[in-house]
């Protein structure tokens, strides 16, 4: 990854991403809402370029603080339940970001959880690593303990393991098993790679079997581990290069 203080220059978006400030993405709609300015002037163009060290950038008003060191970093928060997949929330609820402290470098979410689901989620201070892990072409199963109401029968789970059709759209397969059974309600372990919106409530309600509780429990080879909820821990930079590659 290219060190956003060398002396060549070097795209607008890709420093805001660097700065940890949004993701490339989100840093080209600043742009476009004429949030960013360059040596105090509006950048009007898509792909100016600036140097680093030499050109002064503010996003809203606010000085851009580029790190001659900045190093990527991720982590892995056991997300409670009732808690969203946000940095900020108007409504006042519990977000990722009040597990982490208030001095530290913006964190972007890889993904999300719904906000009755508990588990793992990973977070990144480079906005373009959490671009690239969330990317279509970057897959990588994910694990989830899955409690639902009623007596699943491992039959009925086949159409699954081919492949569910979720609002007439096709998806790929899923892996799933039986744990145990509790009274009318079961226990499964699914793994899938897709983790489209709300695509696991979604197949097994088609299957009739409404879900109760969902705990995420890894992320390719990334695993919640001793974390309890509300507990985080930064990656070594060998898990690190696990994901990524």
């Amino acid at each position: 990854m290219q060190n956003s203080t060398s002396r060549e220059p070097i795209r607008i978006q890709k420093v805001i991403a660097q700065a940890g400030i949004a993701s490339r993405r989100a840093a080209e709609k600043l742009i476009l809402s004429g949030a960013v300015m360059l040596n105090g002037e509006i950048v009007k163009e898509m792909g100016q370029k600036m140097i680093p060290g030499k050109d002064h950038l503010s996003v809203e008003g606010r000085r851009v603080k580029i790190s001659q060191h900045q190093k990527t970093q991720v982590y892995a928060l056991y997300k409670p339940k009732n808690c969203i997949t946000t940095l900020n929330d108007p409504e006042g609820r519990t977000k990722i970001s009040d597990f982490f402290p208030r001095t530290s470098a913006r964190l972007f979410p890889v993904g999300r959880l719904d906000y009755d689901a508990e588990g793992l989620i990973l977070l990144t201070n480079d906005g373009d690593l959490a671009q690239q892990l969330m990317h279509p072409s970057h897959k990588v199963w994910k694990g989830y303990f899955v409690k639902v109401r009623g007596l699943v029968k491992n039959e009925t789970l086949a159409a699954l393991r081919q492949g569910p059709v979720i609002e007439k759209r096709n998806h790929q397969p899923v892996r799933i098993k039986i744990l145990h059974t509790v009274n009318d309600k079961t226990w499964l372990e699914i793994f899938l790679k897709e983790g489209t919106n709300r695509q696991i409530k979604k197949m097994l309600l088609n299957l009739g079997y409404p879900v109760q509780k969902i705990k995420r429990f890894q992320v390719g080879p990334i695993s919640l581990g001793d974390l309890q909820s509300g507990e985080c821990r930064a990656l070594s930079q060998e898990e690190i290069k696990q994901i990524i590659n």
